[in-house]
């Protein structure tokens, strides 16, 4: 196995996946070993794990299998005992005829041969290379469902709050959910797992053992344990052998007793790029041109849950360099950047979004990130701030990029403030993802899709149309979906809609300009991801509306 940094440079440099000069970028912190080395040249977009997989099979003399493009079925992993696929890091990908593909990591690894000729005799076994960390996502088909594993602890009848917390949290993990809720009913406790933005039981408790656990997690997140009338709020920093993660923890009484909701922050968004959210090329070029000017500001806005802080980490990523000053004031810091100043709101010690921002001005930033505007006073020092020679990212509750100016005037920031200072609005939804595993293509015309879409005409010029839908598998959990990507819709502040801003403009007169100026809605962005077999049109109306017919009757210019 590759473990140290010049181990791992000398790899990259000879399958060409980096240069020289990349490698003198970094820092001596991020030279410290390979796994530093590797998650350095991700921040810096040098590398992706697609990318790292290969090299690493170039170096093996074998091929790249990534697990999450295809997963193996249940039935190839359960081939293998837990005890020797864990011990060799390895999952059977392919079977049929005598001929046996396997994954692993570690392709060199002792032992390994003479265990697949011991377990897999007269076989011809190809050996390929795959990425630890897919490995563990197809582990989880090894473990018992999880009231199997609930039962277990309780007879062992030892720590059973804490067993039960910690299969939960391996569980969530494992399945990728940015939430998990415990829901009080009258006679046990629902658990359920928010999986790409949708919720999925995932078991149920008695409520004799949910009062332990409630406890264990008050005095994890440093809350007061004989409370159970009030709302709490904490967070659990959490460790083991591989990684740390946060949780945010949050409890309110209800009627059934108290529910909990626990949100699972920065997992996902470590290998997250501009690159990898969803953009147009044209509003990924917009995007790129925005955040290299010297100042000015960005919003993002969008509802609870949208992927807006995804979006600002990942434009972080790309202005992160050793001349550049960044500073950012979060509620809560979901992510933790080596090299940025993150600082965490706190009422409690005067840490306000506003108090916050004011101070960060004079600490002489070239970026500064406000994880969200909510007031008139924070609007009106972060639009100051644009306009002396800073760089702004921040978020922002609106439904449209159209409704977000309305409500910054409404919030009494001036006009000319406002058109001096702003650079590019991005208005964003999550939509899920069509599982690889299991798409598959359908026909239908334009009458079929009518009762979906009443204005199925309008989008759809052929007669046959081929859509995609996704079976449901395993990989998926039988939805049909793995995954999400956004859909998004820009306003670019040109000189028209600067004139526009000075004459406290209405929403409707916002969105014709854009439109005017080639903007697309955000349904519209979904509905070329539809036509790609990205997502589903089902999916697309879950989350995003077409725009008024006033709207459409303003071609876009461009």
């Amino acid at each position: 196995m590759i473990q140290t940094y010049d181990e791992m440079r000398a790899l990259l440099l000879e399958t060409h996946y980096a240069t020289e000069e990349d490698f003198a970028a970094l820092t001596e912190e991020e030279k410290k070993d390979s796994t530093t080395c590797i998650t350095a040249l991700y921040r810096r977009q040098i590398l992706t794990p697609a990318l790292f997989g290969q090299a690493m099979a170039e170096h093996y003399k074998t091929r790249y299998v990534n697990l999450n493009v295809s997963p193996p079925s249940r039935e190839h992993i359960l081939m293998v005992p837990e005890d020797v696929a864990k011990q060799f890091s390895f999952v059977i990908v392919f079977s049929e005829d005598g001929k046996l593909q396997i994954a692993t990591d570690n392709p060199d690894q002792e032992g390994l041969t003479a265990k697949l000729e011991e377990l897999f005799p007269g076989n011809e076994v190809t050996i390929l290379y795959t990425l630890t960390e897919e490995l563990e996502d197809v582990f989880i088909h090894y473990r018992p469902p999880l009231q199997d594993r609930f039962q277990s602890i309780i007879e062992k009848k030892e720590s059973i709050a804490s067993g039960f917390l910690s299969e939960i949290l391996e569980d969530a993990l494992s399945l990728r959910a940015s939430d998990i809720h415990f829901e009080p009913l009258p006679s046990d406790v629902l658990i359920r797992l928010r999986i790409d933005g949708v919720l999925q039981e995932a078991g149920r408790i008695s409520k004799e053992h949910y009062e332990n656990m409630v406890n264990r997690m008050k005095v994890q997140a440093n809350l007061r344990i004989d409370e159970h009338k009030a709302c709490q709020d904490g967070a659990i920093r959490m460790t083991d052998a591989k990684k740390a993660y946060d949780l945010r923890v949050s409890i309110i009484p209800t009627l059934d007793g108290e529910k909990v909701c626990v949100r699972v922050l920065a997992q996902y968004i470590r290998g997250i790029s501009v690159s990898s959210l969803g953009l147009s090329p044209e509003n990924e070029a917009t995007l790129i041109d925005a955040i290299h000017k010297p100042f000015g500001m960005i919003l993002v806005v969008g509802p609870t849950g949208s992927g807006k802080s995804t979006t600002l980490y990942a434009l972080l990523k790309i202005l992160h360099k050793s001349d550049v000053n960044i500073t950012t004031i979060e509620d809560p810091v979901e992510y933790k950047i080596p090299g940025v100043n993150q600082i965490q709101v706190n009422a409690e010690t005067g840490i306000t979004f506003a108090a916050g921002l004011r101070s960060v001005a004079r600490q002489d930033p070239d970026v500064i990130l406000v994880g969200e505007i909510r007031d008139e006073e924070t609007a009106d020092i972060a639009v100051n701030a644009a306009l002396t020679g800073h760089l702004l990212l921040s978020t922002f509750h609106a439904n449209d990029a159209a409704t977000a100016i309305p409500r910054v005037l409404d919030m009494g920031v001036e006009p000319f403030l406002v058109a001096s200072s702003l650079e590019l609005i991005i208005a964003q939804r999550l939509v899920r993802t069509i599982c690889p595993t299991c798409r598959y293509s359908y026909s239908a015309t334009v009458k079929d899709l009518e009762t979906l879409l009443p204005e199925a005409p309008q989008y759809f010029s052929q007669e046959d149309i081929t859509l995609y839908r996704g079976k449901g598998c395993e990989s998926c959990n039988n939805t049909g979906f793995k995954g999400r990507t956004a859909l998004f819709e820009f306003i670019r502040n040109t000189a028209e809609m600067q004139d526009l801003t000075l004459h406290n403009p209405s929403m409707k007169e916002i969105a014709l300009l854009a439109r005017k100026q080639g903007a697309l809605s955000m349904f519209e962005d979904g509905l070329l991801k539809v036509k790609k077999g990205q997502t589903t049109l089902e999916e697309l109306l879950r989350v995003a509306q077409p725009p008024s017919t006033t709207l459409t009757d303003a071609t876009p210019t461009s």
